[in-house]
């Protein structure tokens, strides 16, 4: 039986596709990842997973021959994903190169290979279309994404199997609480919440008032149907954005946590005004090392996704939102 691999498995993308394929029935999967952080290893206790590999010992492996006509297809979520990180270094050796190698493995042995890119690289924007007149990368982060997507195009006309990225806007959902600071900002507020009673957003940035910075923030439930729509669909190569294709204001990211978690105590919704006047709203200083190399507005262009057949709806704020609190809920009651 062959492999799906599945490179960052552990990470918050990763494990939800994990836990998508087990629901396919399909559980001959390798996970690949790399467990320095320990506790990452809870997103795969409810997996099923045939293997686990460092992703060093995954890349010397694949590189000496040890897997060959042994790998179905290749879902690459791996990646050092701090935007804040300021290493350059390892951030392309990582995201980079990694990445290089095993492509090129998976184009000499004809093996899908799908792959996470992300909207980091259209920096300020104000276009966000899968064009290069349209990117500039404000961190390194970024720039290594960007760097990979610029060797995919060369690769892209001589290809000899699928090769499909996905341009991930502000992602949201289950599995993600390891990821510290750089985890979402619906899981961010819903534990000030809980915590506290009330959450905190920055103050205006980019031209925008308080709390109104704009994000395309797009449920993983979204993220994770759309690369198993491709990965049942191999003719299907190339770039492509993965969001929700509609901007929403932080403020109304807030609203909708904190009415969710109200609506878990029986509580009625409550209008974003309300909450503010309320103080379940403040607001805090623009942080100095953000001044920059902050996206103060995103909005996925999602023309060339619906043009290549994926046709589905993406979750709204407010359900998806809605739906990840409840998980959240459910979770840590399990847990207490």
């Amino acid at each position: 039986m062959m492999y799906t691999v599945v490179t960052g498995a552990a990470g918050f993308i990763g494990s939800n596709l994990v836990k998508a394929l087990n629901a396919r029935g399909e559980t001959h999967i390798l996970a690949v990842d790399d467990l320095t952080q320990g506790d990452k290893f809870r997103n795969l206790v409810g997996c099923e997973i045939a293997d686990y590999l460092d992703k060093d010992e995954f890349l010397t492996q694949l590189v000496d021959g040890d897997f060959d006509d042994e790998i179905a297809a290749v879902l690459h979520q791996g990646a050092f994903s701090d935007t804040m990180a300021t290493d350059g270094r390892a951030m392309v050796a990582n995201n980079y190169r990694y990445s290089v190698r095993v492509l090129q493995h998976c184009q000499d042995n004809d093996i899908p290979f799908l792959y996470a890119s992300s909207a980091a690289v259209y920096g300020a924007g104000p276009a966000f279309r899968e064009e290069r007149a349209c990117e500039a990368p404000l961190n390194v982060y970024g720039y290594s994404k960007f760097l990979f997507d610029q060797h995919v195009r060369r690769v892209l006309p001589e290809r000899t199997a699928q090769i499909a990225g996905f341009r991930y806007f502000n992602v949201y959902g289950p599995r993600e609480g390891h990821k510290g600071r750089m985890a979402s900002v619906v899981w961010h507020l819903f534990n000030q919440y809980r915590a506290n009673g009330k959450v905190q957003l920055f103050e205006g940035s980019g031209g925008y008032a308080a709390g109104e910075q704009r994000r395309d923030f797009v449920s993983v439930e979204d993220v994770i149907k759309v690369n198993l729509d491709f990965l049942d669909h191999s003719e299907r190569s190339g770039i492509w954005n993965l969001g929700t294709g509609r901007a929403t204001t932080f403020n109304a990211v807030a609203a909708a946590t904190i009415n969710a978690c109200r609506a878990a105590e029986g509580q009625p919704p409550l209008g974003f005004d309300d909450l503010h006047r309320a103080g379940a709203v403040e607001y805090i200083d623009f942080p100095p090392a953000l001044l920059g190399k902050y996206q103060s507005f995103t909005e996925a262009d999602l023309s060339r996704l619906r043009a290549a057949g994926y046709t589905a709806p993406m979750l709204p704020v407010e359900e998806g939102v809605a739906r990840c609190v409840r998980g959240l809920l459910a979770s840590a009651a399990g847990s207490a």
